[in-house]
């Protein structure tokens, strides 16, 4: 069989182990179009690692080139909505106004408000995993991986608790966007998501323009550059989204994933239980050996050459990162899982490289190891139920649910 024939993005097998599939992808050092999705797929750690930094590619093309400069047919007016929302937020955005929004957003999201945020994290995740010892267990996913991540943004951004509910399905409705070739019942969903959550940012922004808080929203409006520059709206908007988006659909899979993954390795969750210190290289280890982002895409701005292969301007290639941290090239023993995997030598691409590197990675951190530490002190004999099934999705892969006992 054909080493491409292997990619098979719709296949659910496929999505449930696409490992094998990279192994065959990594045979040669050249990259290989994809032509369903008329993408080059990047396998190789130091490829990925090496494109994410390279300024001849982009999250946007925009910043250079109209559409039909580019050979692109622009995207449908109907489509407007996500798109004026998806396209301000600094992941898909590239030169100046990339630089000016992170640096702004950057002083409003410091390091120092996540470490402010560590008792917040730790209270919301006490409660949830209280309450799910004391039923006895439950579905992990729905009930413990992704409300903590949700519940500790919207407490960041101030939004009111009764409000809070409607970000999860805002959320996934514009996440389905990312996927491969999404069809139009998905852009449809994610429009009317990217609609009504930008409603709701827009009038949250209004209110604490007239009443400032101490929180996320008040800080974007506050900062300024030294040039008195400060963020637009719509910047606003785009920011809160991105954060509330990046950064719990990776917090959310990884927990779930990697509640699995440990499962299927009783001898890890054994070292693990036995020695806690180990848990936030651990945390490293998972998001290496089964990344919730597999795919990262940029576009071709000028000519690039990969693995002696030219890839003209105008292509976009599909960096996996799912292979790169399989890679054997750039680590040891790659498909063994080992929560004694040193942290210093575990360069996973799992937050991303360059530019665009994930601003939430220290606060997806922070929740990582302190949901899974509160779950291995409280449930200390927790025990999967029945073998969990993948979601169709393959850009951002995780289960549709993970029933356990305590």
């Amino acid at each position: 069989m054909d080493t491409i024939a292997h990619f098979r993005p719709t296949d659910p097998h496929f999505v449930a182990d696409p490992y094998p599939a990279y192994t065959h992808l990594r045979q040669t050092p050249r990259p290989h179009l994809h032509t369903p999705t008329n993408q080059w797929l990047i396998p190789h750690h130091r490829d990925v690692s090496a494109l994410l930094r390279d300024r001849r590619l982009g999250r946007s093309y925009l910043h250079r080139f109209s559409h039909e400069e580019f050979g692109r047919t622009p995207p449908p007016p109907s489509h407007e909505p996500f798109h004026t929302l998806n396209d301000q937020g600094i992941l898909d955005l590239e030169g100046p106004d990339h630089t000016r929004i992170r640096r702004l957003v950057a002083k409003a999201f410091t390091p120092g408000r996540v470490e402010e945020v560590a008792p917040v994290v730790e209270r919301i995740a006490r409660r949830l995993v209280d309450d799910f010892v004391a039923a006895g267990g439950g579905d992990l996913l729905s009930e413990v991986a992704e409300p903590l991540p949700v519940a500790v943004i919207a407490e960041m951004l101030g939004i009111p608790e009764a409000d809070r509910h409607l970000l999860r399905p805002w959320s996934a409705d514009i996440c389905g966007m990312y996927e491969l070739n999404p069809d139009e019942d998905t852009a449809a969903r994610a429009v009317r998501a990217s609609v009504e959550f930008s409603a709701y940012l827009k009038e949250l922004i209004r209110h604490r323009r007239r009443t400032p808080a101490p929180d996320l929203v008040s800080a974007l409006i506050a900062v300024h550059d030294t040039d008195g520059t400060t963020l637009t709206e719509q910047e606003m908007i785009s920011t809160c989204v991105l954060l509330l988006n990046a950064g719990h659909e990776a917090t959310v899979n990884t927990t779930a994933n990697g509640w699995w993954i440990l499962f299927r390795h009783p001898e890890q969750l054994a070292l693990l239980r036995a020695e806690p210190a180990l848990l936030p290289g651990a945390v490293e280890e998972l998001l290496r050996y089964d990344t919730p982002l597999q795919l990262f895409e940029r576009w071709v701005l000028d000519d690039i050459e990969v693995g002696g292969t030219v890839i003209p301007r105008g292509s976009e290639v599909a960096l996996l990162f799912g292979s790169a941290n399989r890679d054997p090239a750039a680590f040891e023993d790659p498909d063994t899982f080992d929560v004694r995997r040193p942290p210093a030598t575990n360069r996973h691409v799992s937050f991303g490289a360059g530019i665009h590197y994930c601003l939430g990675a220290p606060l997806a951190r922070l929740e990582l190891v302190t949901s899974f530490g509160l779950l291995l002190r409280r449930a200390p004999r927790l025990r999967l139920v029945t073998e969990p099934r993948w979601k169709p999705g393959y850009v951002i892969r995780g289960l549709t649910a993970l029933q356990v006992e305590v």
